[in-house]
C-alpha cells in the first residue's frame, strides 16, 4: 500500500506542488493581457539618500581642520630654542590659518619654577604677513581651512613677508592686574576679536594705533606653558577672507598650547644648556700658564653640541724649580655627575701637584679620593713631570692611553708607560717611569675619544695618530719642529666624518728646556757664613752673564731669603739661579714652615726681609716641599 508523503520532512505538500505548477500559467496569461500603469514603489533599502551639499562641505572643513592641526602641531614641535617655535608657529599659521600673526612673549620668561619678575611685561616677539606679489606661478591658497584665494587674486603669489615692522603694533606692553587684558590671559581660552573682552583688550596689547579687523576677524589666544601665561598671539584675517568659525577658536587652542608648551622646553633647555656651558667652562682651564722652558697647548671637543658636558679634563700646573705638571684625565660617563665628579679629581690633582709629590703618589692620592666620593666613581688618569733643566720627564699611569712623542727628526714614539689600574679601583700600586725629554720633541696627551670609536679598537687608533704625527712633522723638515696650534689642529683631523663617540680633550707640550749654561746651582752650610758666601757666588754667576747692573739688588734679596732659610734649617741649604727671560733665584731648605710677610714695628730688629723682597721683587713666593720647601723670587732683566 502506497503512502502519501505528505507531512515528511524536506518534501512539499501535495496542495503547495500543484499551486507551484499553476503559478507560471497565471504569470504567462497576465502577462498577455495589458494592466493599467501604475509607478513602481522601490524598496527602501535600495533609495540612494542625497546628503545636504552643506553638510558635504561642512565634512570636508573638518577635516582640513584637523589635518591643518597635525601638520602645524608637528612643524612647531620640531623646534628646540626659542626663535625657531615662535618661526614654527609663523609659519605654519601664515597663510594658512591666517593672513597675519602676532606673538608676544613675556620678558623676562620665567624658567622653571622662577617667581616671575613684576611688572608683567610683554614684548613683541615676531610678526609675518601674508603679502601679493605680481610674479608669475602657482596661486597659494589655504587648503588647511577649506578657503581658497579671491578669484580677483588669481595668477598672484602669496608669500611671507617676516618683517618686524609688517604692523604698527606695540613693542612693549604692560599688563597691569585686573585689567581687561590681563582677564582674558587669565583666561586661558582664545577669544575672537569682536567678543566684549577682547575689544577691550586687543587695543591694550596692539597698542590704540593698530587697526584691528571688525567681525570675527581676529583670534586673540593667550599662550600658557606649564604654570603660567607666557605670552599671547594674536591671528588676524583681511576682509578678501571668510571670517573665523566658531571651531577656528579650537584651533587657535590647539596652536596656542603646543606653542608655549613648546616654548617652556625651549627655556628650560637653554638654562640646562647654559648651566653645561657654565659647569665645563669652570671645570676646564681658561687659560694655559707660560712656564719656563715649555710651550703649551690645548683643546677639548665635547662629544656632540647637545651634550657638551663631559668627564674629560687636561691642566697644566707649575711647580717649584720651573717644573711644570702636565695631567690630562677622563672620567666614565657623559653628564653633569661627571663633569661634578671631574672637577673634584681636578682640583684634589691641583693641590697635591701643590705639596710637590711624585707622579705616582699622586695618583694614589686621586685614587683614594675617588673611592671617597662612591663605589662606581671610575677615571683614567696620566700625570707627568717635566724638569726643563735636568731635560727629563717623569710619568704615572692609570688606565690611560699612553702618551706620544715626537721628536725634533720627525720621528714619533708611543712612549712605553706601565699601564696601571684605573682611579677608583681601590688597594692598587702606581709606577712612575723616568724618561729623557729632549729639547724641540713635543709631547701629546690625549683622552680614548681622540684614537677609539665604534670603528676602531684603541690600539689602531693610537697607531694613525703616531702616524700622523710623523707625516706632520715632516712637512716641517728634520730641524724644524711643527707649530704647535697648527699640529694639535692636524690632530684633530685624524678623526673622520662621524668618526666621534666620546669627549675629546688634548694637551700639547713643546720641550725648549734650560740650557746648562743659564744654570747655577751651589750647596750651603746652615752657617752664619752662608749669606755672605751666596752673596759673592751669585756676585759671580751675574758677572759671567753679563747682568752686572742687577748685582746689588740680587745680593741684598739673596742675603735675605738665606738668612732667613739658615736660621731654620739643619741640613745644607740649595740656592739655584736660573736665566731665561727673568732671572729667577731659589732657596731650597728642610723646613717645612713657610715664611709670610708681617709688618716690622719701628723698635724690632727683625723682620724686614721679605718686605724688602716684595718691593724688590717681580714675584715671590713659597711652596712647600715633601723634603722642605723653596722660596723663590723674579727680577726682571729688561729695563
Amino acid at each position: 500500500m502506497t503512502e502519501h508523503p505528505t507531512s515528511h520532512e524536506g518534501r512539499q505538500p501535495v496542495a503547495a506542488r500543484s499551486q507551484e505548477r499553476t503559478r507560471p500559467r497565471q504569470e504567462a496569461t497576465a502577462a498577455a493581457v495589458p494592466q493599467p500603469s501604475a509607478p513602481p514603489v522601490p524598496s527602501p533599502a535600495t533609495v540612494p539618500v542625497a546628503p545636504p551639499q552643506d553638510a558635504v562641505g561642512i565634512a570636508r572643513r573638518e577635516g582640513d581642520r584637523l589635518r591643518f592641526v597635525g601638520a602645524a602641531t608637528r612643524r612647531i614641535a620640531r623646534g628646540i630654542d626659542l626663535d625657531e617655535i615662535v618661526l614654527g608657529l609663523c609659519r605654519a599659521t601664515v597663510p594658512t590659518f591666517s593672513d597675519a600673526i602676532l606673538v608676544y612673549l613675556r620678558d623676562p620668561l620665567p624658567v622653571g619654577d622662577e617667581r616671575p619678575v613684576a611688572p608683567f611685561v610683554l614684548r613683541l616677539r615676531r610678526t609675518d604677513r601674508l603679502r601679493l606679489t605680481d610674479d608669475d606661478g602657482d596661486t597659494t591658497g589655504t587648503a588647511g581651512t577649506g578657503i581658497q584665494m579671491p578669484e580677483s587674486e588669481a595668477g598672484r603669489v602669496a608669500v611671507l613677508d617676516p618683517q618686524t615692522d609688517v604692523m604698527p603694533a606695540a613693542q612693549l606692553c604692560e599688563v597691569p592686574p585686573g585689567g581687561a587684558l590681563s582677564e582674558v590671559l587669565r583666561g586661558v581660552r582664545p577669544v575672537f576679536g569682536d567678543s566684549a573682552a577682547a575689544r577691550a583688550a586687543l587695543p591694550e596689547l596692539l597698542g590704540e594705533e593698530m587697526a584691528v579687523p571688525g567681525g570675527r576677524r581676529a583670534i586673540l589666544a593667550p599662550l600658557r606653558g606649564r604654570r603660567r601665561v607666557i605670552g599671547a598671539a594674536v591671528f588676524l584675517r583681511g576682509p578678501e577672507r571668510p571670517a573665523f568659525e566658531a571651531n577656528d577658536l579650537l584651533v587657535a587652542a590647539q596652536l596656542a598650547t603646543h606653542t608655549a608648551l613648546g616654548i617652556d622646553k625651549a627655556v628650560l633647555y637653554g638654562r640646562e644648556a647654559y648651566i653645561a656651558d657654565e659647569l665645563q667652562r669652570t671645570m676646564l682651564p681658561e687659560g694655559l700658564p707660560q712656564p719656563t722652558g715649555v710651550r703649551l697647548a690645548s683643546r677639548y671637543l665635547p662629544a656632540a653640541e647637545t651634550a657638551r658636558v663631559g668627564g674629560d679634563w687636561y691642566d697644566a700646573i707649575p711647580l717649584p724649580g720651573s717644573r711644570v705638571a702636565l695631567v690630562v684625565g677622563d672620567v666614565m660617563g657623559h653628564s653633569m655627575t661627571s663633569a661634578a665628579i671631574m672637577g673634584q679629581l681636578r682640583t684634589t690633582a691641583q693641590t697635591l701637584a701643590g705639596l710637590d709629590l711624585p707622579p705616582q703618589e699622586v695618583l694614589h692620592h686621586l685614587d683614594e679620593q675617588a673611592q671617597r666620593l662612591g663605589t662606581d666613581r671610575m677615571a683614567t688618569c696620566l700625570y707627568a713631570v717635566y724638569d726643563p733643566v735636568s731635560h727629563r720627564i717623569t710619568i704615572a699611569n692609570a688606565g690611560h692611553p699612553p702618551p706620544i712623542l715626537l721628536h725634533l727628526g720627525g720621528r714619533a714614539e708611543v712612549l712605553r708607560v706601565p699601564p696601571g689600574a684605573p682611579i677608583g679601583v681601590g688597594g692598587v700600586d702606581f709606577e712612575a717611569v723616568e724618561l729623557d725629554a729632549p729639547a724641540g720633541a713635543t709631547l701629546l696627551l690625549y683622552t680614548d675619544g681622540l684614537v677609539e670609536s665604534r670603528l676602531r679598537d684603541v690600539w689602531t687608533g693610537i697607531e694613525q695618530l703616531r702616524e700622523r704625527l710623523a707625516a706632520t712633522a715632516q712637512l716641517t723638515g728634520p730641524d724644524h719642529s711643527p707649530p704647535l696650534e697648527a699640529l694639535c689642529d692636524d690632530v684633530l683631523d685624524v678623526l673622520g666624518p662621524g668618526d666621534r663617540d666620546d669627549d675629546i680633550a688634548l694637551l700639547a707640550a713643546r720641550f725648549d728646556g734650560i740650557a746648562p749654561s743659564d744654570v747655577a746651582y751651589w750647596f750651603l752650610e746652615p752657617e752664619d757664613a752662608a749669606p755672605g758666601r751666596a752673596r759673592r757666588l751669585a756676585r759671580k754667576a751675574l758677572s759671567r752673564w753679563g747682568m752686572d747692573e742687577l748685582s746689588d739688588s740680587v745680593e741684598l734679596l739673596i742675603s735675605e731669603v738665606v738668612t732667613n732659610a739658615v736660621r731654620y734649617a739643619e741640613r745644607p741649604v740649595t740656592l739655584r739661579l736660573l736665566r731665561t727671560d727673568v732671572l729667577r733665584c731659589e732657596v731650597g731648605d728642610d723646613s717645612p714652615q713657610l715664611p709670610r710677610q708681617r709688618r716690622a714695628r719701628d723698635t724690632d730688629e727683625g723682620g724686614r726681609g721679605l718686605f724688602l723682597v716684595n718691593r724688590l721683587a717681580r714675584r715671590w713666593g713659597a711652596t712647600r716641599l715633601s723634603t722642605g720647601k723653596i722660596v723663590w723670587f723674579e727680577i726682571s732683566t729688561r729695563p
